[in-house]
């Protein structure tokens, strides 16, 4: 289980893959943010966590000397990319991976907040790879979670990097004005028409049946934008009401996330033209 893995202490869940949680848990990051080491004799190191110094020991003495070519990270946020300055400057191995974003809008954040110093050496794009002895890591653009999200794929042994993505104990908090369900849910079904093997994700076990998993998450986001149009169908309702409606038993934690995925999907839906902004409150539009 999930909950029994220990921080700082490698798993080496396949021959090339090793993974090292860091000491983060939190409501919005599981049991922590996991830190997965891809090769053998040299390596990459993907989303290298918090900037925190026992992770970053337990990195070091996992890497135990072997040449890092990069330090792979799959988006911006504080929980993912922070220890990669620290790595470099102890490694030497360029960070790449995610575009930097600055974010304008100054509301409210249900996520971990975003790492102002992530400054990328190299930014990578659909089907860029980087590669080492007998392994190589392809960028997939996933953006959803996140505009500049990749996700990465090891083809040589089907696996996917999937960051925060698809996770493997909760759904993604989606939170705009950078979150954006109509790419969340295209991003989704990209990942349908995938092949992958499995998917270590970013917070929470591997995924070994990726393609069930996926379909399902798909579902779940469809039930919920059908809650919505079901309660504005009744009457306008501003978003704490809904998610009151629909997120019976939610630990209060919880309620920003909540409230900014409702806020997602309202946005998905009014581009699409079923409904509208009534002041604090949305309505369905005839």
């Amino acid at each position: 289980m999930a909950e029994d893995i220990p921080t700082g202490v490698p798993m080496t869940l396949e021959p090339l893959v090793t993974r090292v949680l860091a000491p983060n848990a939190s409501p919005y990051t599981y049991t922590g943010t996991q830190t997965h080491v891809v090769g053998e004799r040299d390596v990459a190191i993907v989303d290298p966590g918090p900037a925190d110094a026992a992770h970053h020991d337990a990195l070091l003495r996992l890497v135990a000397g072997r040449p890092v070519v990069a330090i792979v990270v799959t988006h911006h946020h504080r929980d993912h990319s922070p220890g990669a300055i620290r790595l470099r400057s102890e490694t030497g191995a360029p960070i790449v991976g995610a575009a930097p974003f600055a974010l304008t809008d100054e509301g409210p954040r249900a996520d971990d907040a975003f790492d102002p110093d992530y400054a990328p050496d190299r930014v990578l794009a659909e089907g860029d790879t980087v590669g080492g002895a007998g392994w190589t890591l392809q960028a997939i653009a996933t953006p959803g979670h996140t505009k500049n999200h990749l996700a990465f794929a090891l083809p040589e042994t089907r696996a996917l990097f999937s960051g925060d993505h698809v996770m493997g104990w909760s759904t993604s908090v989606v939170s705009p004005p950078d979150g954006d369900m109509t790419d969340y849910m295209a991003s989704l079904e990209k990942l349908l028409g995938r092949e992958d093997r499995v998917f270590y994700p970013g917070h929470g076990q591997e995924i070994d049946r990726p393609e069930r998993l996926v379909r399902g998450m798909l579902g779940h986001r469809r039930q919920r934008e059908g809650q919505i149009l079901r309660l504005l169908a009744k009457a306008p309702r501003a978003i704490p009401a809904m998610v009151e409606k629909m997120y019976v038993g939610l630990d209060p934690r919880l309620c920003g996330a909540a409230e900014r995925s409702v806020l997602a999907h309202l946005i998905d839906l009014e581009r699409r033209g079923m409904v509208a902004a009534a002041g604090d409150a949305w309505r369905v539009i005839a």
